[in-house]
């Protein structure tokens, strides 16, 4: 299968297909059937990041309730997992570390 080369910014919720688009933390080379599944985690991680938000402005509910927390981390999980997949072993060894690799 062809790969396409991707850069993954985690910290900006990104995937760009030029290197010079805008900073960038991973480079990857995937399959084309794996970009949508990065542009799926990342749309899924916006959405429960301003459910957080609006869950925010309620005094009597803890932060620690909050179950969208969890499902962010989850997602977060996965897109490092995919990164590990398909990026160079400097990159795999700095995920690797961590915690959210473990």
């Amino acid at each position: 299968m062809e790969k396409y080369k991707m850069y993954v910014s985690v910290v900006n919720q990104q995937i760009y297909y030029q290197a010079d688009d805008s900073p960038w933390e991973y480079e990857v080379d995937v399959e084309r059937e794996y970009i949508p599944i990065f542009h799926r985690l990342f749309k899924q991680i916006d959405e429960l990041e301003f459910r957080n938000f609006l869950r925010a402005h309620l005094p009597f509910m803890p932060y620690h309730y909050g179950r969208n927390n969890h499902n962010v981390d989850q997602r977060t999980m996965k897109i490092y997992a995919l990164i590990h997949e398909f990026t160079d072993e400097k990159s795999k060894r700095f995920i690797e570390k961590l915690p959210y690799f473990r």
